[in-house]
């Protein structure tokens, strides 16, 4: 009678996809392969001297590994925040997600590391091998805050809308500490700024063939205190001008093609659907989590009554 016991109460440890499972396997595999031919990580990490004409490090960076305690963190973060986010958005969406983050944040700490070389005229931005899932977790964390963001977490008490700011400022504030800050810290600044754009303009909703989330709860401002926000939205106007006029201007032609009428599930609506959809699935999945451990609490007192 113990077996299903066990199994009830690690239903925290499962129920994990197969596509984060993959994903896992090649984090752990890349940081095998560095560390039993140390020479690949010249041609798989991101070097900016050398990524023309290795350019496909641009890809490849972001899944390698370089240290335990990193492929450790990333494997943990990727399956149990994968977890919440993949049945919300799907498999496909979920992996493209990825896959978009990890190469444009990859190309922008590129240029960064281009840009600082010239003003400091300082060659270890251009030799400095760096890599690492941490760019796409810290995007996972702008998702998150965009589908559960008043969830409260069990133990801080914080909601979930204020996880990405958190950890950056928390990682700027011990850049401050560490010499190892350029190997980290703009790849998380990208990643969060790359998946919020992406999240905000770009993805594409199936139910409604509109894109993005424009509500006001996922706006740039939201990253910041409220009382930055005045200064903020102006700054953060110019950019959204930039990037969603032409997605304004194809949704309103489409409005204007069906009689001027609303789409189904415009974009304050479908935006709190997401959300909805989002808690829902991280209360079904605490739920069952609480009903395995409930469960495993019973069958070890039956077991314990038995034997005596």
């Amino acid at each position: 009678m113990s077996t299903p016991a066990l199994s009830g109460g690690a239903s925290f440890y499962s129920g994990f996809s197969r596509l984060c499972k993959g994903i896992a396997v090649v984090l752990i595999g890349g940081h095998i392969l560095v560390h039993l031919l140390p020479s690949a990580i010249t041609y798989l990490a991101l070097i900016p001297a050398r990524t023309i004409p290795f350019a496909w490090n641009l890809i490849t960076a972001g899944y390698i590994e370089q240290s335990v305690y990193g492929v450790v963190a990333s494997t943990i973060g990727l399956l149990f925040i994968g977890k919440l986010l993949e049945p919300v958005w799907g498999s496909r969406e979920f992996l493209k997600f990825i896959f978009v983050v990890n190469f444009l944040t990859s190309l922008c700490v590129f240029v960064t590391a281009i840009a600082l070389y010239y003003i400091t005229t300082q060659e270890n931005y251009l030799y400095m091998p760096l890599s690492g899932f941490h760019g796409i977790l810290a995007g996972f964390l702008v998702g998150i805050k965009q589908i559960i963001p008043d969830q409260e977490l069990p133990v801080v008490k914080i909601k979930a809308k204020w996880l990405p700011s958190l950890m950056l400022l928390l990682s700027i504030v011990v850049s401050f500490f560490t010499l190892e800050s350029a190997t980290y810290l703009p790849t998380l600044i990208f990643g969060t700024y790359v998946s919020w754009i992406y999240l905000r303009y770009w993805q594409r909703k199936p139910e409604t063939k509109l894109k993005g989330d424009p509500s006001d709860d996922f706006a740039f401002s939201t990253f910041f205190p409220e009382f930055l926000r005045p200064v903020i939205d102006p700054i953060a106007s110019i950019f959204h001008r930039m990037l969603c006029g032409r997605t304004e201007a194809s949704n309103d032609a489409e409005d204007h093609t069906l009689g001027g009428a609303p789409l189904p599930g415009s974009d304050p609506i479908e935006a709190s659907r997401r959300r909805e959809r989002g808690a829902r699935a991280l209360e079904e999945r605490l739920a069952a989590e609480r009903l395995g451990a409930a469960r495993g609490a019973e069958e070890t007192q039956i077991d314990a009554t038995e034997k005596v």
